[in-house]
Parts: structure tokens; C-alpha cells; sequence
């Protein structure tokens, strides 16, 4: 086995953002029976290794693909377009007034231990992050517009960041016994 191969490859995927996960759960299953170290134990260091590196190498694609975020960077990186997450931090003011909104609903609702409101903010932002990974599903896998996917991707981070949270406030309050 090659280590450098893609993770799509290496499930034996197509390479979409619309990704069949239950496919991916079972070549995962098959592939780390295959590799995992524990068959490996009788086997000399060099086979030991190889298996290890395999295990954490098949580990990290499942999780690469699984999670939709994850996955649209991957795509956008095996195009060969970089996300520029770091140094293109570039906005439309309507979005960066929309993410000050949500933030500040968000901090009111946990400063006001309001469980409720952080629900409701919780159901509309996932609903809005599944519009969103819709449009990228079309940007990614119909259009292959690489720079408009890139910028929607720099946008998703913002929003999942904000889910992360939203729900480590939802956590906290229900750690203590606020519903």
C-alpha cells in the first residue's frame, strides 16, 4: 500500500463532496480489519510499523471524509487551490454583520443561561449550514468553481466555529441541570 495515496482512492471513492458515508463507514471497517496493529503482533518491527502507520493513515481519512468541512478543504487541496485560510480573511460586510448577530445572540443566551434561546439559535444555524453545504455540494462537485468554493469553505469555518460554541454553551448549562 502507498501512503501518499488519496483518501478517496484509498476508500475506493469517488472524489465528491456528496460522498456516500455508509460507503465510506464500511471500506473503513474492511480496510482497517486489513491493517489494524493487533494483527500484526507476532509480525517482525518493520511489518509492526508499516501496519501502524496504516492504521493511523486509513483513522485519518475516515475522519477527513466524514466531516463535511474537513472534506471540502481536501477536495479544494487535491484541486491544487489553497484555501488561503490564513491570510484571506476577506468578508463581505453582510456576512461579518450576520456573524456579529449570531455571535451576540449566542453570548446573550449563555450569559442569560437561556437554554431555550440557545436551541432555537442552535436549529437555525444548522439549518443554515445545511443550505450552505448544499451550495458548496454544487460549487464542488457540479461546478468546479474552485475559487467561489474556497471562499464558501472560509466561510463554513466561521459558522462551525460559532456551532462548536453554541453547543459547548448548550453543554455547560446542561452540566448544570439547566434545560
Amino acid at each position: 500500500m502507498d501512503l501518499t495515496t488519496d483518501f478517496f482512492t484509498l476508500f475506493q471513492l469517488p472524489r465528491l463532496f456528496r460522498l456516500d458515508l455508509s460507503a465510506l463507514e464500511a471500506r473503513y471497517l474492511e480496510i482497517q480489519g486489513e491493517v489494524h496493529p493487533d494483527r500484526f503482533v507476532q509480525a517482525d518491527e518493520r511489518a509492526r510499523r508499516q501496519a501502524a502507520q496504516w492504521a493511523a493513515r486509513v483513522n485519518e481519512g475516515c475522519l477527513t471524509l466524514k466531516k463535511p468541512l474537513e472534506r471540502a478543504k481536501y477536495l479544494l487541496f487535491l484541486a491544487g487551490h489553497d484555501l488561503e485560510a490564513e491570510r484571506n480573511t476577506v468578508m463581505e460586510p453582510a456576512f461579518l454583520i450576520e456573524q456579529m448577530e449570531w455571535r451576540e445572540a449566542a453570548e446573550e443566551a449563555r450569559n442569560g443561561r437561556d437554554h431555550h434561546a440557545l436551541e432555537r439559535l442552535h436549529h437555525r444555524l444548522h439549518q443554515d449550514l445545511a443550505g450552505r453545504y448544499r451550495a458548496l455540494a454544487a460549487l464542488l462537485d457540479d461546478q468546479r468553481d474552485w475559487p467561489a468554493a474556497a471562499h464558501e469553505t472560509r466561510r463554513l469555518m466561521f459558522l462551525e466555529k460559532l456551532r462548536l460554541e453554541i453547543d459547548d454553551a448548550l453543554a455547560a448549562l446542561e452540566d448544570e441541570g439547566i434545560y
